[in-house]
């Protein structure tokens, strides 16, 4: 009882500064709310069980090739056989294969995502449906019917939840058509290793039938999870599948080049699926401590100020005979009050925040997707509160009733210990050096970003319109495939406004997970080996190169007569013709395909042989890197789409002196009115393209930076609030100061000087703490870096500018004492 009775004189209390209250709550509610709503997403990412079933059993197998710049090569049908046939501490495997398929027969045509999967995987994924069934070992063979199974999101949100759905029967296009009848819906899970709409039996993707597919072991196109057997470990599956590995490159060192550097590796599938968005949700998440530690500081201040005014009270107190122990109750239940209303404030905060981050973390982990605010919220909302009551509880020294002074009750000016002025301070310092480890890393994600933004592609992106229309072959031969965009480029070129149109096979950066780390070749004066270079392929249109600006160095663009009845002929990049043939014209010379992989592309064996037969130089592009964002020195072989082989993709490039996106409709009625089942989609221009790749950059500027400000906000208040008080409690010696000459100006820089020296003091503390936190940081998370000189020189100015020009204000105070009062104080 005796503490709910601390709780009503606490509240009692508080009602007479209503001011210091609000003050402290909103301060305490910006930290409790921000820490709440991280942990949320830190938990709904990081640390919720996933829905599959034997979540802690089910492992994810990948295989690299570090020298080939490829993090994940995949794995081909021969690998997968020899590891199910030689590692027993996985019970049972699961293979999924990423396709884009055009799909008809549900609403509208479009391009979608798809997995191809075998009838194991959702078995050993721990997945079950919410409508109908999945696809069962029943639906494996060259015989089974094409099923398919629809994803909960693509199923929600396009078909609106249709429970009719089920029997009805797609047509699917990739390397060849097949059709599928829906058998069911997933139920909600997180989507890896691809987030798609469908998920097919490997009967519908022709491509995966072939024999080639079957037996080709550098034919990579297979992610493959395990589920570990009951009492084995990860440890011993990572053994057995380091000796399988090994015996494997031993056996087939063809398929194993030494300068690729193949490796495998193994992880819980909850970790993989984690990974990408593990560092910045971590970062993340010590940032918004940050903000928690800077917010307590301020109010520790604003409590210690204040514990100063109420000096006479509390001595009176002790005097009474009050313990330090109920004093500190009292002081605790104030504490009590205080962040528990800043924490439900922070609470209604946190849960709009949640939303908001969980949009941002989408772009690194999926499961931030369907991030939820449950309960748990609340509890670390109250947990925060608790914490940040028992710490400003213990931060003011009581005064005993055995000191001599215990009934001397000061009237007039405020009297600061040297205790309690060197707390001040040190909470004070506090706030800036944490403030200034939130603004470097602000300042140096906002530095990469421009410099990012401010990097020339080497080709047009603001004038250039991209359209996916994907190559529909359905019923049609390859020319009359080729003679659909050809059509499409005449129709499209007519418009008002536009001055070039194109195909290419490929978008920039739109598809730049599908890749891969490009093909072997070699050419005139060069001999074939087994580590030759690697170049892109690119199949364009005549006028690609028109179309984005990018100039032609030496030779000609293709034209019409450039097709499959005459010689193979090819534009290559200037990088690669420097590497060929240093110094001298590539063009006239030959450059031919070595790659193994090509044994396994589609089609006779003509197509084949002229896809590898020697290909004549007609001319030399400059580089267009359609990869990374930030250009780099690229080897590319462009052959035109009319030389007769297949075509998987199609973009189409619209060049124009108008806006771009107001070809769109024009653009799409022309297709349609060609091919009324043509899918035209996701019209972007290549600047709005390369902004998308650029956002996750943009997203943690925006953040971080929102942190950083509230941080620097709240640090200054900080530094203004201890030199208004130092100010206050020292009338009466700027008084006198004053009265025996010296002048105002001389008082003002001295104040102004404290607020530097304070601000100094915190980023060289700051600093300190940085790096060493960086450098721990760094043994853990790998793709974590070190600001800049420039990020930390910028941030030191700003937070030293802030403090000064917060100093000014209490300065100017101090350089204004009315002497005959200050004297008059005591």
């Amino acid at each position: 009882m005796s503490f709910f009775r601390d709780l009503r004189v606490a509240l009692h209390s508080l009602r007479r500064t209503p001011g210091f209250a609000v003050i402290v709550i909103l301060t305490l509610a910006l930290g409790i709310g921000a820490n709440a709503a991280i942990f949320t997403l830190v938990r709904g990412v990081l640390l919720k069980p996933l829905v599959n079933r034997d979540e802690d059993r089910l492992v994810y197998i990948r295989q690299s090739a570090p020298g080939l710049r490829d993090e994940n090569t995949t794995f081909s049908v021969p690998e997968i056989k020899d590891i199910e046939s030689s590692v027993h501490s996985v019970q049972q495997f699961g293979d999924f294969s990423e396709v884009g398929f055009t799909m008809i027969g549900l609403g509208e045509p479009r391009e979608i995502q798809g997995g191809v999967v075998n009838g194991t995987y959702f078995d050993v994924m721990g997945l079950h449906p919410v409508l109908g069934r999945l696809i069962g070992p029943q639906d494996d063979g060259p015989n089974a019917p094409g099923v398919v199974v629809l994803t909960y999101r693509f199923w929600s949100t396009v078909l609106k939840q249709d429970p009719n759905v089920l029997g009805k029967t797609v047509r699917l296009g990739s390397i060849g058509d097949r059709t599928g009848t829906v058998i069911g819906v997933l139920e909600p899970s997180t989507p890896y290793p691809a987030d798609t709409d469908i998920i097919a039996n490997i009967v519908t993707s022709p491509h995966h039938m072939s024999a080639t597919m079957v037996t080709g072991r550098v034919h990579r196109m297979t992610e493959l999870f395990g589920k570990l057997a009951p009492g084995a470990t990860l440890d011993q599956a990572r053994s057995e599948l380091r000796t399988a590995y090994a015996s494997m490159v031993k056996d087939h060192s063809e398929a194993y080049p030494a300068s690729a550097q193949f490796t495998i590796s193994t992880k819980m599938l909850r970790d993989q699926i984690t990974s990408g968005a593990r560092t910045v949700l971590l970062v993340l998440l010590a940032a918004s401590g940050l903000i928690f530690i800077i917010a307590c500081c301020n109010v520790a201040n604003l409590i210690l100020a204040r514990t100063v005014r109420r000096e006479g009270e509390l001595s009176i107190r002790a005097a009474l005979g009050a313990s330090s122990g109920a004093l500190r109750h009292m002081l605790l239940a104030e504490s009590l009050i205080l962040c528990g209303a800043g924490a439900a404030i922070g609470v209604i905060i946190a849960q709009p925040l949640v939303s908001i981050l969980a949009r941002y973390a989408s772009r690194f982990s999926v499961r931030a997707m369907d991030l939820k605010v449950d309960s748990s919220l609340l509890l670390v909302g109250a947990g925060l509160a608790i914490l940040a009551a028992v710490i400003l509880a213990f931060v003011p020294r009581l005064p005993s009733a055995d000191k001599a002074n215990g009934l001397n009750v000061p009237s007039g000016s405020v009297r600061i210990t040297s205790s309690t002025s060197r707390r001040q301070r040190a909470f004070a310092i506090t706030q800036i050096a944490a403030s200034f480890v939130l603004l470097a890393g602000a300042a140096a994600l906002v530095t990469t970003l421009l410099a990012l933004q401010a990097t020339r592609t080497g080709f047009e992106t603001q004038r250039v319109l991209a359209i996916d229309v994907p190559a529909m072959t359905y019923g049609k031969t390859p020319q009359q495939v080729i003679d659909f965009y050809k059509e499409s480029i005449r129709q499209v070129d007519a418009l008002p406004g536009v001055t070039g149109t194109a195909f290419a096979e490929t978008a920039p950066w739109r598809d730049a997970e599908n890749f891969g780390p490009g093909l072997q070749y070699s050419g005139d004066g060069h001999t074939h080996t087994a580590e030759d270079p690697r170049a892109m392929i690119r199949t364009i249109s005549p006028g690609f190169f028109a179309a984005l600006g990018v100039p032609l160095l030496e030779g000609r663009d293709f034209n019409d007569l450039d097709d499959g009845k005459s010689d193979p002929v090819v534009i290559i990049s200037k990088t690669l013709a420097e590497r060929m043939w240093p110094g001298q014209s590539a063009v006239g010379r030959h450059v031919y395909w070595t790659d193994p992989v090509l044994e396994f592309l589609p089609g006779d064996d003509a197509e084949k042989a002229r896809v590898k037969a020697p290909h004549r130089i007609i001319g030399v592009a400059g580089d267009v890197d359609d990869i990374h964002v930030v250009p780099e020195p690229t080897a590319s072989v462009y052959d035109t789409f009319a030389d007769g082989g297949g075509l998987y993709g199609g973009h189409l490039f619209i060049h124009t002196t108008a806006n771009p996106y107001s070809l769109v409709t024009p653009v799409t009625r022309i297709i349609r009115d060609m091919s009324v089942d043509q899918p035209v989609e996701h019209a972007a221009t290549l600047e709005d393209i390369r902004a998308k790749v650029l956002a996750p950059d943009r997203l943690n500027s925006l953040v971080f930076g929102v942190f950083a400000i509230v941080a620097l906000a709240i640090a200054v208040v900080g530094v203004a609030g201890v030199l208004a008080f130092s100010v206050s409690a020292r009338t009466r010696e700027f008084g006198i100061r004053l009265a025996l000459g010296s002048q105002p100006e001389n008082i003002l820089r001295a104040v102004v000087s404290e607020g530097a020296i304070m601000a100094a003091a915190g980023v060289l503390a700051g600093t300190a703490f940085g790096f060493i936190v960086a450098r721990v940081a760094a043994s853990y998370f790998g793709d974590l870096r070190m600001p800049g000189v420039l990020p930390v020189l910028v941030s030191a100015l700003v937070l030293l500018a802030a403090a000064v020009i917060a100093s000014i204000v209490p300065a100017s105070r101090a350089a204004r004492v009315d002497i005959i009062q200050a004297l008059r104080s005591e």
